[in-house]
């Protein structure tokens, strides 16, 4: 699963610019084959007093902390590749908006997770294709 920390100055997002932050963010994800259930993005309003950069409040600052555990890239290309991709995907949600942006991305074990009191499928499994089609945790 991705869960996607969105640390954002109060206000800095509408309802919808929320909405369309996080169907960009599900399209990267289902585009390689994960649920789109799988993919949960999570907006946390800061304000100004308390969002402090280099010990300074910031009332343009994003900072994005994204945990993987569904998949975990191990070539070193690919995962400069994949982190490119990322900051590609934030730039109209942030930068191209005059906010500055900070991401960084961990990765949890995958047998440290548990949907509906079950383990998902094997990554690009039919189990998972399953999910995936049906969007939803189905037994297997």
């Amino acid at each position: 699963m991705p869960l996607w920390h969105v640390y954002h100055p109060v206000d800095a997002y509408s309802a919808e610019q929320k909405r369309q932050f996080a169907a960009d963010v599900t399209e990267y994800y289902t585009r390689v084959g994960l649920p789109k259930f799988y993919v949960v993005t999570l907006f946390h309003e800061v304000p100004e007093s308390s969002f402090l950069v280099g010990g300074e409040p910031s009332d343009n600052t994003v900072r994005v902390v994204v945990e993987h555990i569904a998949r975990h890239l191990t070539d070193p290309e690919v995962r400069k590749k994949g982190t490119e991709g990322l900051s590609r995907l934030l730039a109209p949600h942030t930068r191209d908006r005059g906010l500055r942006c900070e991401f960084h991305v961990d990765e949890t074990p995958r047998d440290l997770w548990m949907i509906d009191g079950m383990w998902p499928p094997p990554s690009r499994s039919e189990a998972e294709q399953l999910w995936a089609r049906e969007n939803r945790p189905v037994a297997y």
